[in-house]
């Protein structure tokens, strides 16, 4: 099998160790940390789907995938933010160019949101009426912009179709028109502030809908002819990717503590302990190898649809691989594992809040 790269080796020490030192403080405010967001800002990480002519980076798949792998490798809730508000970025490509330049000028763009149509837009002779609740947006309380998936009625407040299904239109909406609401409470990526949010009657001109389809790009570059469905799969299983690695990394410490300083831990189990290690990191590297290399096959040909079936499904078994070598491992940790102020018991958590993620719950689609 062939080298695959380990995340350390994609970020420099002073970002992983700046993302580090504030994570515990970021957990316990319920949002990332001013000095973490210096740095996203600082390498417009929330910028890297977003297209170059309007002050994006517009980063190769293959590099997107690298990135968020090893944020989420340096800390999960802030990887998962990145990798949500960076992929909300992506819209850049479809939003009219009439509203686009203004809305990424800001050097501190970020964009949330949520990818559920549970919102209604009454259509309008030029715009919109929309209501609606959300629960979930990553990053929201960092957020300059949000977006929104609606059913479109007309303004009889019928329901509109396209082709025999429901017609659903994205929006892009000032963030002082949506009314956050507390909702995320969970044991994991607690840091990324994902709570809820609803809109209630507020009018949209119609440059604020667009459609996340290759057909309706309107900046032309192959990042927006991507399937998002792909995209969207392969991102969230790097994602789990790195937090496995994060998991399996943090495991050498607590086994070496464990096989040290513990008497009730033989040298025959103190063995054992390492031996599933690097069973769980071969299995795991194994996964990510065949994963990296089917997205950069179908970077490389994005009209191939097997190649496109082969990110599915290896971002699908990676996903799966992750949270089992993770499970597989933290028997061995002891109570340090258990213990919520620890960074190993932060990255269990984390990776098995984050793995809930619907997308990548079952092999098949």
């Amino acid at each position: 099998m062939s080298h695959i790269h380990h995340p350390s080796e994609i970020l420099l020490p002073a970002w992983v160790e700046t993302i580090r030192k504030y994570a515990g403080e970021a957990e316990q405010s319920g949002r990332l940390h001013p000095k973490q967001l210096e740095l996203i800002y600082e390498q417009q990480w929330f910028s890297l789907l977003a297209p170059q002519v309007y002050g994006g980076l517009q980063k190769s798949l293959p590099e997107i995938i690298k990135t968020e792998e090893a944020l989420s490798w340096a800390d999960g809730s802030l990887g998962w933010v990145v990798t949500l508000c960076s992929g909300a970025g992506f819209f850049g490509g479809y939003i009219s160019p009439a509203i686009a330049p203004g809305t990424f000028a800001d050097k501190k763009v970020c964009l949330a949101g949520s990818g559920a149509d549970t919102g209604i837009a009454k259509r309008l002779k030029d715009g919109y009426i929309i209501n609606g609740s959300w629960k979930y947006a990553s990053g929201v309380h960092h957020a300059t912009y949000i977006t929104i998936n609606c059913h479109i009625m007309d303004e009889g407040g019928n329901e509109l179709s396209k082709d025999g299904m429901p017609l659903i239109r994205s929006f892009i909406i000032d963030r002082a028109d949506v009314q956050l609401q507390p909702g995320w409470k969970y044991v994991g990526m607690i840091a990324t502030g994902s709570d809820a949010y609803k809109i209630e009657n507020i009018y949209v001109p119609e440059d604020r809908c667009f459609e996340i389809a290759p057909q309706s790009a309107v900046v032309n570059d192959k990042l927006y002819q991507y399937p998002f469905l792909q995209l969207a799969e392969a991102t969230l299983a790097a994602n789990l990717s790195g937090m496995a690695v994060n998991f399996t990394d943090l495991c050498g410490d607590a086994f070496a503590y464990k096989a040290t300083n513990l008497r009730r831990v033989s040298s025959n189990n103190a063995e054992l302990m390492m031996e599933e290690r690097q069973c769980a990191i071969n299995l795991l590297n194994d996964a990510r190898l065949v994963f990296h290399e089917a997205v950069n096959l179908s970077w490389g040909d994005i009209e191939n649809k097997d190649y496109l079936k082969a990110v599915s499904s290896a971002s699908r078994v990676l996903a799966r691989i992750a949270r089992e070598t993770v499970d597989e491992l933290y028997p061995y940790c002891g109570l340090l594992a258990a213990s919520p102020d620890t960074e190993i018991n932060r990255a269990w958590r984390d990776i098995h809040t984050a793995s809930q993620h619907s997308l990548l719950t079952f092999l098949e689609l």
